[in-house]
Formats: C-alpha cells, sequence, structure tokens
C-alpha cells in the first residue's frame, strides 16, 4: 500500500508562513529591543567614556601646568629666601660697622673733651700767667717810677 501523498493547499502554507513569520518577529521582538537597548547605552557608555578620558586629560594637562607653576614658584621663594638671607647677613656686617663706628666716634669724642679740658687749663694758665706778667709788668713800672722819684729826691737833696 502506498500512502497517499498529502497536499497542503497553498494558502494554507502561505497563512503557517506569515503566522512562523510573526511568530518569530514576536518572540525575537523582546531580544531585539533589548539588544537596541543595549546598544542604546553602549554607545552613551562609550561617549561617557570618551567625555571622562578627554576631562582626565584635560585635568592631566593642568595637573602638569599646576606642577610646572608650583616648582616655579618654589624656584622663586628658594631665591626670595636667598636674597633676604643675604640681605640679614649684610644688614647684620653693617650694624657691627655702625656698632664699631659708635665706639670710635664716642673714643674721639672723649679724646676731643679731653684735648678741649686740656686746651682749656692750658688757657687758663697762659692767661693767669700774663695776669702776674702785667702784674708784675706794672710793678716793674712803679717800683722804677718810685726809684726815679726817690732818685730825684736824692739829687734835689744832695745838691
Amino acid at each position: 500500500m502506498s500512502a497517499a501523498k498529502l497536499e497542503i493547499p497553498e494558502a494554507i502554507v502561505s497563512a503557517l508562513g506569515d503566522w512562523v513569520q510573526r511568530a518569530a518577529e514576536e518572540a525575537s521582538a523582546g531580544p531585539r529591543a533589548h539588544l537596541a537597548r543595549s546598544e542604546g547605552e553602549l554607545e552613551a557608555a562609550r561617549a561617557e567614556l570618551a567625555e571622562v578620558g578627554a576631562a582626565r586629560d584635560a585635568a592631566q594637562a593642568r595637573a602638569a601646568a599646576r606642577d610646572e607653576e608650583i616648582e616655579q614658584l618654589m624656584a622663586e621663594l628658594r631665591n626670595a629666601r636667598t636674597i633676604a638671607t643675604d640681605a640679614l647677613v649684610g644688614k647684620a656686617k653693617d650694624q657691627l660697622a655702625i656698632e664699631g663706628k659708635d665706639a670710635q666716634l664716642a673714643d674721639l669724642r672723649a679724646q676731643l673733651e679731653r684735648n678741649v679740658a686740656a686746651q682749656a687749663a692750658l688757657s687758663d694758665a697762659r692767661l693767669a700767667a700774663e695776669m702776674e706778667l702785667v702784674g708784675a709788668v706794672t710793678a716793674r713800672d712803679n717800683y722804677a717810677a718810685e726809684i726815679k722819684e726817690l732818685r730825684a729826691r736824692l739829687a734835689a737833696r744832695q745838691g
């Protein structure tokens, strides 16, 4: 016996194909939507990663610039400290020199005062000697006048 060949009408095959197509589309719609969402999220994550990378690069560039600025400021600070130290040392030296000069001036002032006092004493002694000399000259002149008068009186008595 031979089996009878069963033929499925074309309309049923077409309807069945449409139904399978719809069922496949409906079954894959969820995963496709999920895939589309995942691809969108992946693109967003890539864009965010690019932004974060750009921000990181910018931050690194700013940090490098700040490092250079800090190094420059540190160099300037070291230079300023050196200048300040040199200025303090110079000031200390100047102060010592001034103190030395002050001591020299005090010594010179004391010598000058001693010399002035000595000159004053010498001047006083000279004045006193001159006064004595004037007194002595006056006394001599008085004695000479008295001698002359006495001689004149003696000559008048003898003569």
